[in-house]
């Protein structure tokens, strides 16, 4: 799973609670995985509906747009 633009693994998604606040994560064999820093301060379910922004481009959209993209 890569980001379909630019092959990039590494995205972000917004907090639903606060638009400034957001959580990095990157993908590894479909799998979301946040730094461990992020992990500790809680993070947001990413679900198919989920809004992800490539952290590399301009890119955004659902998150299962990316388990399409096939990476």
């Amino acid at each position: 799973m890569t980001c379909p633009m630019c092959g990039c693994e590494h995205f972000y998604v917004k907090d639903p609670d606060d638009e400034y606040e957001m959580h990095e994560f990157d993908l590894q064999g479909g799998e979301v995985i946040f730094t461990a820093e992020e992990a500790e301060e809680g993070t947001p379910e990413i679900q198919d509906e989920t809004e992800t922004y490539c952290d590399n481009c301009s890119w955004h959209g659902k998150f299962r747009e990316l388990s399409k993209s096939g990476g």
